[in-house]
Formats: C-alpha cells, structure tokens, sequence
C-alpha cells in the first residue's frame, strides 16, 4: 500500500520528466529502428507544448477535480450500486478511463472540429519519445479532461483512480511513441490484451487507412473488440500527416495555430494500390490473433 499511496500522491510533471529523461536518453545511445535528425531541437519544440499545458493545467486541473469529487460525494455513477472493494475499484476504474478515452480518441479522428485539435499530434514526421508531449493544450484540457469527468459520472470513478490510470497510460505511452527497437514477441504475448509500440506505430502511419485505427492507450482489447485493430510491418512505416510535412510546419508557433487554420487532409503519395482496389494492404484483426 505504500507504493500505491507513493504512486497516487506523485507529481505528474516529475512522473514526466523522469520518463521522457529515460527514454530520450535511450534513444541517443541505442540502435533505433528510424534514424532522425536534430532531436535537440526537436525535443525542444515539444516541450513548449507541456510548458504551456502546466501553466493553463494550474487552474484547469483544479476544475477536473472539483467536478469529479462532487459526483463523488453524491454518489453519483454505476460503481455506487455496487460494493466493491478499493484495490478493485482503483483497478476497475483504470480500465474505465481507458475505455472512454478509445472512444474520445476515436471521435478526434472523425469529428472535424476534434480532429483539428487532435492532427497536432499526429503531425510529427519523426516520432520520438517527446513526441508524447505533442498535444494540442485545449484538446487535453477540453477534450479530454471532459471526458475524464463523464466517466466518473457514468461509471462513478474517483480522483484515485484517475491518478493511477494517469500513472499508468503515461508509462505506456513513452514506451509507445519512443524510437526504440523493441522484440517482436511482445505482440503475440502481451500484445494479446494490451497495446505495444508496434500497435501504435502504426496508428501513426502517414496513411488515413492505418492512422484511424488502433485508438487504445493501454488495452488494445478495445480496438479488437469494436474492429479498429491493423497492422503492418514496422519497416514500412512512414510517420506523420502530408499536409504537415515541411520546417515550417513542424514548429510549435505553426501548430499552436493550425487548429484555427482550414488545412485539407491530404493522402499519402506512398498508398499502397492494393487500397484503392478495395483489397486493404493490412490485417485488420477482429479477433484475438497478432501477426508473428
């Protein structure tokens, strides 16, 4: 119990810091599956975008919380009806939060005004671990904080849970986003329930018909079940959006505003033909299996 108290009482920034510290690191001293140049400048440009959320979160943050726990205090959501004890709650409601960001993230790829917010992320062309730190403040804020307190009035989740599940999803996400060679048998064993880098890798593949797909965070559970699972060979992946390709399009001042900007989505020039016949160029896995 002291480690899960250490867990729910520790400074997200410093949870980040010391993770993006680790992995950035890694990916200096390590062989990495896609060579990319200017990381300093690069890892620079992406954290402006925390900078700027941890300066708007001081005040927004405080709402999140306050919403919540008022729905905590009326009791307010599906977990009251029943009684469950606290380890499983915080377990249940990790599961919880992850299952309602698979559907927000899935609406920020169909909802245009969503995904306006949301193509900043998906517009770095040389992914890397701080590339985790890409979002668009007013979609974690608007989006997704929303959605954080409608789960807890629907299901009836509290703060606790929120933080562990915060805890969890950003550890998942910088081993998803970092360039780093990862073994292949992750995905037939633990890739079974929950989400590896080469699941999400090619979430952010440049092609629409594999960037909307494989939406969960933590349990890829949720993309096999409602039918956004793809999948593609690692070494034919190109990261980001052509409409974003470009210096000048990669900077932070450009994407700050691009939400504001009508920018038309453009398809890869490299689709694959076999998709304009209709014959997708993937697996898309309805079941339980994971390619070898």
């Amino acid at each position: 119990m002291s480690i899960l108290n250490t867990i729910l009482h520790l400074d997200q920034n410093y949870l980040i810091i010391g993770l993006l510290a680790i992995f950035f690191t890694l990916e200096q001293v390590s062989g990495t599956p896609f060579s990319f140049k200017n990381r300093g400048k690069h890892l620079f440009q992406n954290i402006l975008y925390q900078v700027v959320l941890t300066a708007l979160n001081v005040f927004f943050v405080s709402i999140q919380v306050y919403c919540i726990e008022w729905l905590n205090t009326h009791e307010i959501g599906l977990l009251y009806l029943v009684e469950i004890p606290f380890i499983a709650k915080l377990l249940i409601g990790v599961m919880l939060y992850d299952f309602t960001t698979y559907w927000i993230h899935r609406a920020s790829h169909t909802v245009p005004f969503l995904w306006r917010l949301h193509r900043v992320h998906h517009s770095d062309t040389t992914m890397d671990s701080s590339t985790v730190l890409r979002f668009h403040p007013l979609e974690l804020i608007l989006v997704y904080q929303t959605g954080n307190i409608l789960a807890a009035g629907i299901f009836g989740l509290d703060v606790n849970a929120m933080v562990l599940y915060y805890f969890v999803i950003y550890i998942f996400l910088f081993l998803e986003h970092s360039n780093l060679h990862y073994p292949t048998w992750l995905n037939n064993t633990f890739g079974l329930i929950f989400v590896m880098p080469d699941h999400h890798r090619v979430h952010h593949q440049q092609e629409q018909f594999y960037t909307d797909s494989n939406y969960a965070d933590i349990f890829i559970l949720w993309d096999r079940i409602f039918g956004t699972f793809k999948w593609m060979p690692v070494e034919k992946m190109k990261y980001g959006l052509v409409e974003f390709e470009g210096e000048e399009k990669q900077s932070f001042l450009y994407l700050m505003k691009s939400t504001f900007l009508h920018i038309e989505r453009v398809e890869s020039p490299n689709l694959n033909t076999e998709t304009n016949k209709n014959s997708p160029p993937c697996e898309e896995d309805n079941s339980f299996k994971t390619p070898l």
